[in-house]
């Protein structure tokens, strides 16, 4: 499904991910953890294009290192950004519908709503207007517009109170089970990852240090990388 082999990001000379390899599987969900400032958020970016990056990237077998983060979007990649990055004055109809590019659909398909049925109750109102959780849940309905195979989340608790990350993580369940694709998510709460993750990858300074299955998860080692 996705491959990344020997990714290389940098600032100017200064190198930030260094030549990492891991690869995701066609259905499966997992988590890339470590504390603020290991590289997380450089990472998902540069998979989906806003940054540059060295190495390779494949989806599917299709090189997409030199791809454009629209070409990468058409080729099958969605991303939904820390802070989600919803347009505020635009309603979420219309937010959705900024995802509809790459399908040539008019619409915004009933199943979107059928996960998210606050969206279509709210449909009308501006994003800006719509409480964090709701955010959060318009800019994944934004991403999945676009039908991808991967989709890539950054840090989608932040600022999300507890109750409603359980329902996330539910719900990005429920998007992996009915539609088939996988999910990359970067975390710090390590609840959240335990939730949903199939497997979980810990990034310290732009390295992989670790790399556990759901099923063996020891969580104190993990728990340990988290803490400050």
């Amino acid at each position: 499904m996705l491959c990344v082999s020997n990714h290389k990001v940098s600032y100017g000379q200064s190198e930030v991910i260094h030549g990492l390899n891991f690869d995701v599987k066609p259905n499966e969900i997992v988590a890339i953890m470590g504390r603020n400032g290991m590289g997380k958020t450089t990472l998902m970016k540069s998979l989906i294009g806003v940054l540059p990056s060295e190495g390779s990237i494949t989806l599917d077998n299709v090189e997409m290192a030199k791809m454009k983060s629209h070409q990468r979007v058409a080729g099958g990649m969605s991303f939904v950004p820390q802070g989600r990055m919803i347009f505020s004055t635009m309603t979420v109809k219309e937010n959705i519908e900024t995802g509809l590019t790459t399908t040539r659909e008019k619409q915004v398909p009933q199943d979107l709503y059928d996960l998210f049925p606050v969206l279509l109750e709210m449909k009308s109102r501006r994003g800006g207007n719509l409480s964090g959780g709701q955010q959060q849940q318009l800019a994944i309905a934004r991403a999945l517009a676009s039908k991808p195979k991967m989709l890539l989340l950054d840090e989608p608790t932040e600022g999300i109170q507890p109750s409603i990350i359980k329902d996330m993580a539910r719900t990005l369940r429920r998007i992996r089970d009915e539609k088939g694709l996988s999910i990359v998510v970067s975390e710090q709460v390590l609840s959240f990852a335990l939730d949903i993750a199939d497997r979980i990858l810990v990034l310290e300074k732009g390295e992989i240090v670790a790399e556990e299955t759901r099923a063996n998860v020891n969580e104190e080692k993990i728990a340990a990388y988290l803490s400050v």
